[in-house]
């Protein structure tokens, strides 16, 4: 028997080697571990899904480069991804936390210039795929692949859905352990037809919806779509579906508002859907700048949670955290709220005053900011620009009543309020405003 021998790098000491040690373990124990196989039973209660023989309803988060070991703490079995971008890292990380990973698969967009016409294309998003499927098909924390997303609204040319259904085809060939499905932007009879069709080696459908998650049941029903189904991703109201001011600023609902839209269409509209449904993914476990940086965040920017994070603690567990976030009750703008269309004179002087409510009766800071009203045009996600912050406009001491001077140029803004409570919780909201030169 050869004797492998180990030799530390120089300066190293005892905890280093504990340190390597446990890493090794850690991969040994992964790679030991056993493949996770997904399937769908119908069962007299339903759609249901089974990991290794046992159900698995999923109480998940989309989330990209989020907190994974905070969405573990707060109850979820599942994460969601849109690519496979350091897959293999994600599924590791997952695996010690106890996680199944829905593994996102990038496919081309048309408008990114994907052509689904141009075979050669095709084919090396193919080889791409294939390749990258084989590396991480085995990892014990794979539970489903998810191809594309979201292709009935980004792509025109049905063909997409012949490289979908070739896409599903390859992995049932090579992967014989793992579902696969694509998630469609609402439930459409047409495309749910069009891809039924065109694409019968997917799984199972997957829908993503937000303020329509409400008529989810509705939705179903016509649709026709009598198999099972997951929600991929659900969460605010879109800024494509609220009201808007007289200049075309969407109005976006407090942090308050959307915690309470979030259980109310969590228990309604998902646990309500259990014989087809299968579970969902929330979004997003994490931050992004969209139209605002608060807008589909359930996070900060410094990774402070919000109010949507408590409520899904209590839809995963049943039981609230020990310490909750504060509740906006009240946000005026000069007397008035975001819907009142509110225009001001540049230069002249103006209160605004929040009122908050919080559950463990903790000591409050308020942080006010205006920006620039962001004019962004991206869709699908698309990552988009911080509008600029304007600064040296607050003229008192900001607790919950300050008062600014409007900008000096014309245009349209936003007022933000944020609020914390000491212990990693923030409440947050914002008016838009159009100031008049």
């Amino acid at each position: 028997m050869k004797i492998h021998y180990f030799k530390l790098p120089y300066g190293s000491n005892f905890g280093t080697l504990i340190v390597l040690l446990s890493y090794l373990l850690s991969c040994i124990q992964i790679m030991n571990a056993q493949t996770t196989k997904s399937e769908i039973q119908l069962t007299e209660k339903g759609y249901k899904l089974f990991l290794n023989g046992e159900p698995f309803y999923v109480k998940g988060a989309g989330m990209d480069n989020g907190n994974m070991e905070g969405l573990a703490k707060h109850g979820s079995n599942s994460l969601r991804t849109w690519s496979m971008d350091n897959g293999k890292e994600i599924l590791d990380q997952a695996h010690k936390l106890g996680l199944k990973v829905m593994m996102g698969i990038w496919v081309g967009l048309e408008r990114h210039g994907f052509n689904y016409n141009d075979e050669k294309a095709i084919q090396r998003q193919f080889e791409r795929i294939r390749k990258e499927v084989l590396q991480l098909k085995d990892h014990p924390a794979l539970m489903i692949w998810c191809i594309g997303n979201e292709m009935n609204l980004e792509s025109k040319n049905p063909k997409v859905w012949d490289a979908v259904n070739d896409i599903a085809k390859m992995i049932h060939e090579v992967d014989p352990n793992h579902l696969t499905t694509t998630p469609l932007a609402g439930i459409d009879k047409k495309d749910v037809a069009l891809v039924t069709q065109r694409a019968p080696e997917i799984d199972f459908l997957s829908v993503q919806l937000y303020g329509p998650i409400d008529v989810l049941p509705q939705l179903i029903r016509a649709s026709d779509y009598d198999g099972p189904l997951m929600v991929t991703e659900w969460g605010a109201t879109g800024w494509w579906e609220v009201e808007k001011t007289d200049w075309g600023a969407p109005l976006e609902n407090n942090s308050s508002k959307k915690a309470d839209l979030y259980l109310k269409r969590y228990q309604n509209a998902i646990l309500g859907q259990s014989e087809k449904v299968m579970g969902s993914y929330v979004f997003l476990w994490g931050q992004k700048q969209e139209r605002t940086p608060t807008w589909f965040g359930m996070f900060m920017p410094d990774g402070k949670e919000t109010e949507s994070v408590d409520v899904m603690h209590y839809a995963w567990n049943g039981v609230w955290p020990k310490n909750r976030s504060p509740r906006l009750k009240d946000f005026t703008l000069n007397g008035k709220r975001a819907i009142d269309n509110i225009k001001l004179s540049a230069g002249e002087l103006y209160k605004t005053e929040v009122t908050i409510e919080d559950p463990d009766n903790d000591k409050l800071t308020y942080r006010w900011q205006i920006m620039r009203e962001s004019q962004s045009t991206k869709t699908g996600g698309d990552a988009e620009y911080i509008p600029e912050k304007m600064n040296n406009l607050f003229t008192e001491p900001m607790e919950d009543f300050t008062s600014f001077r409007a900008p000096k140029l014309g245009g349209a803004y936003r007022l933000f309020i944020y609020v914390e409570d000491g212990h990693h919780h923030t409440a947050h909201g914002n008016i838009p405003f159009w100031v008049e030169d």
